[in-house]
């Protein structure tokens, strides 16, 4: 009875997780949605700027063509990708992917948001950035995606290692190319502001704002670097076991993260016990786990 009482328990507590994780999942794609409307409808095609993507191109076609809506094309352009995401991606990935194209189109077709009285065209270009690259970052949270091509750019890695960012960064050029052409000149190049400001909100959306550093240090006092790092700055570090090439001499490598506005205090603690002290200092978009015996991450 004990062990049909642990299996039922294991059994429950994963039934709760999965049910946890896929709330959070489309919460995020939901929520992520919404805002992307938001900044299209309320600020991008009121101010005739284009985006990129599928979605840049349902927002040229429903410029040449107005009585098209922007939801209903960007979902019709994206019927033989899911397609193509069913056959050659991951199954739970494409259903979170269908689920946020959906929601997405009819977010697209259903929000409308007061237009914001907004004269010039590159600060509307810089909020629709804004706002458009917030529901990204989110939905991007994710385990899925509202469509588009990051369904191809995930197929075209798979299949022949393309770059995902790449293909991505094709396919918004072939969008501006088309809208330089067909539509107008001038309010093509203001997108180019309204992408490139989206894609920085996105990315510190998905790494967080709050970016860390992490060093690696050599040094022959390693031991009493540590300490200090561990007592006065309240750090977690670990030794690495390291040899020196042309001495070699065996020697711990300090790594350690740290956050930027840290550094300065760092970097002075450890050249005042070791003014020969080789830092190394890279950025770390994102940490995960526990400091041992904390509660804090790393």
């Amino acid at each position: 009875m004990k062990a049909l009482s642990l299996v039922n328990g294991i059994y429950y507590e994963h039934f709760v997780q999965s049910a946890r994780s896929i709330a959070e999942n489309l919460g995020l794609i939901i929520a992520g949605s919404i805002i992307y409307a938001v900044g299209i409808n309320g600020v991008l095609i009121p101010q005739g700027l284009l985006s990129g993507g599928l979605v840049g191109l349902a927002v040229l076609i429903h410029y040449l063509l107005p009585f098209t809506a922007v939801g209903m094309v960007y979902l019709v352009l994206n019927v033989p990708l899911v397609f193509l995401g069913l056959t050659n991606i991951s199954k739970r990935f494409v259903l979170y992917s269908l689920f946020g194209l959906i929601f997405l189109s009819a977010s697209l077709s259903i929000i409308h948001t007061p237009v914001p009285d907004i004269s010039d065209p590159i600060l509307a270009a810089i909020l629709a950035g804004v706002i458009c690259g917030t529901g990204s970052g989110l939905v991007f949270r994710s385990l899925g995606s509202s469509g588009g091509m990051d369904i191809v750019g995930i197929y075209l890695n798979k299949k022949f290692g393309f770059r995902i960012g790449s293909v991505l960064f094709a396919s918004n050029a072939l969008v501006l190319a088309a809208g330089f052409y067909l539509y107008d000149i001038q309010l093509s190049l203001y997108s180019v502001i309204f992408i490139y400001t989206s894609s920085k909100v996105t990315d510190a959306i998905l790494t967080g704002f709050n970016r860390r550093k992490s060093l690696l240090i050599v040094s022959e006092n390693s031991e009493a670097i540590g300490e200090k790092i561990l007592k006065k700055m309240g750090r977690g570090m670990t030794y690495l076991r390291g040899e020196g090439a042309f001495t070699r001499k065996e020697k711990n490598v300090i790594f350690t993260i740290t956050t930027l506005t840290e550094l300065p205090k760092m970097k002075e603690l450890i050249l005042k016990e070791d003014p020969e002290a080789f830092i190394v200092v890279n950025d770390t978009l994102e940490v995960l786990g526990k400091r041992h015996g904390k509660k804090k991450v790393y």
